[in-house]
């Protein structure tokens, strides 16, 4: 008898544990976020330097079709002073393991930027180590996908006018067995 109120408070107690642990990596993203996010509405460039990894980049498409990179020092000392004054939201976030990924909205006056962020688990602190963002109207919605079988903190559905083209395509055929997708 004592041993199964031994086993039963064991495995309670790792249960609380597990989720403890699950709740506290989901904050420690969040918060890394969000350091993103209100430090640069504000202006607060130790905030931003917490977020980033000293050696993130920050992608998109120039106007000219062209991939323009810029390093994250560069974006942190451009921030104006006073912040970007945008208004955001996390859309969701994913992660396993070490490694995360996060689809973000900073909303300003006359249009936004959708921003999507890899983050790495570096030294027990969780870094955006890449952002990869585009600027489109305000009007436009995030278009997602769930097939994967992960779960994310929120989901957008896609609204008429923009469900990605591949939504409407035959998937693709399954590879051959010998056909290592590389």
């Amino acid at each position: 008898m004592k041993f199964n109120k031994f086993l039963l408070g064991f495995i309670a107690l790792i249960s609380i544990s597990a989720t403890t642990f699950a709740q506290s990596e989901d904050e420690a993203i969040k918060e890394t976020i969000n350091n993103y996010l209100d430090g640069g509405s504000v202006g607060d460039t130790a905030r931003l330097n917490r977020a980033f990894f000293a050696f993130a980049n920050l992608r998109n498409l120039s106007k000219d079709g062209k991939v323009s990179e810029m390093p994250v020092k560069k974006f942190i000392a451009a921030v104006p002073a006073g912040g970007a004054k945008w208004t955001s939201k996390i859309v969701s976030y994913s992660y396993a393991g070490t490694a995360a990924t996060a689809v973000t909205e900073e909303e300003l006056p006359t249009f936004k930027f959708v921003d999507f962020l890899n983050l790495l688990k570096i030294n027990g602190e969780w870094k955006i180590v890449s952002r990869v963002y585009s600027r489109v109207e305000k009007n436009v919605a995030v278009a997602s996908s769930n097939t994967g079988g992960f779960s994310t903190a929120a989901s957008v559905a896609p609204t008429k006018g923009n469900t990605p083209a591949a939504a409407t395509k035959k998937p693709a055929a399954k590879p051959k067995p010998s056909d290592d997708g590389w």
